[in-house]
C-alpha cells in the first residue's frame, strides 16, 4: 500500500517531521511517501492561508494522481479536503478529520492543544464542518509565533505540556488532539507527563487511511469531464477534459 502525505505549507522541515510520524505507525508493507505544497506559504496561520493552501493540496495530489492508494492532508484545517474528496479517486483523509473522529472514540469530550492561538478560528471552524463542536471541551493554545515551523514543537514542549495539563484537568478533556503538523511525533515526548490520551493528527490520518483504502480500492469514479482554465495541467487534469 502508498500513501501520499501532503504537508500543505511549503517547509521541509515540517514535512520531514511529519513523514516521520507518518512513518513510525504505518503498516509493514505500506510506503509512505511525504510532499510538501509546491508553492505557498512556510507555515499556516490564517484563513487566508488556508484558501492559499487549498489550490497547492490539490496540485500535490494530482502531480502524483495514480500512484497511492490513499493520501493524507497533513495541514490541520484540512485545506483542499472536500475538493479532494470529490475529484480524488481514492480516500483522502485530513488530519484534522481523523484526529476529531479518533478522539471522539478515546473519550466523551476532547481538547485541542496547539503552540499559537492565531490558528483558533481556522480550527473552530473546520470542527464545525464536521459537525463535532459539542464533542470538544475546548482550545488551550499558545502565543503568536514566528519562529521555525520546524522548531516549534521543541521550543514549545514544556509549554505544550502545561496546556495539555489545563486540558484535562480544567477543562475536562478526556482525550486531547495536539493539533498541527508541525507538532507531529511529539505526542511520545509528551505522554507521560499528561494523564489522558494524546492524538497526533497525521497519525491517526495514516492508521485510518490505511483502512479505507482497504474498504474502497482505487477506482475511478464517472464524472462528467469540464474545462478547467487557469490552472497547472495536472489539476485541470483532475476535472478530465471538455
Amino acid at each position: 500500500m502508498r500513501i501520499l502525505v501532503i504537508n500543505s505549507n511549503t517547509t521541509d522541515s515540517v514535512t520531514d517531521r511529519i513523514g516521520a510520524a507518518a512513518r513510525a505507525v504505518a503498516s509493514p508493507g505500506t510506503e509512505i511517501e511525504a510532499v510538501s505544497a509546491p508553492f505557498g506559504l512556510p507555515l499556516i496561520v490564517t484563513r487566508a492561508d488556508w484558501l492559499v493552501a487549498g489550490p497547492a493540496t490539490l496540485a500535490a495530489l494530482a502531480a502524483r494522481r495514480g500512484t497511492y492508494d490513499a493520501a493524507v492532508i497533513a495541514c490541520f484545517g484540512d485545506p483542499g479536503l472536500d475538493a479532494a474528496k470529490e475529484l480524488v479517486d481514492v480516500p483522502v483523509l485530513g488530519i484534522s478529520e481523523a484526529a476529531f473522529h479518533a478522539a471522539c472514540m478515546l473519550g466523551r469530550r476532547f481538547g485541542v492543544v496547539s503552540f499559537t492561538a492565531a490558528l483558533r478560528p481556522m480550527f473552530e471552524e473546520c470542527l464545525a464542518h464536521h459537525g463535532l463542536t459539542a464533542r470538544c471541551a475546548g482550545f488551550r493554545m499558545g502565543p503568536p509565533f514566528a519562529g521555525d515551523p520546524g522548531r516549534v514543537a521543541e521550543e514549545r514542549l514544556d509549554l505544550l505540556a502545561a496546556l495539555c495539563a489545563e486540558s484535562a484537568e480544567q477543562d475536562g478533556a478526556e482525550a486531547i488532539i495536539l493539533a498541527g503538523g508541525p507538532l507531529a511525533g511529539i505526542a511520545p515526548l509528551l505522554q507521560p507527563r499528561v494523564a489522558v490520551p494524546l492524538l497526533d493528527g497525521t497519525q491517526a490520518a495514516v492508521r485510518l487511511a490505511e483502512a479505507m483504502a482497504g474498504l474502497m480500492p482505487r477506482s475511478p469514479r464517472p464524472r462528467r469531464a469540464r474545462a478547467l482554465t487557469g490552472f497547472a495541467e495536472d489539476v485541470a487534469s483532475l476535472y478530465g477534459r471538455a
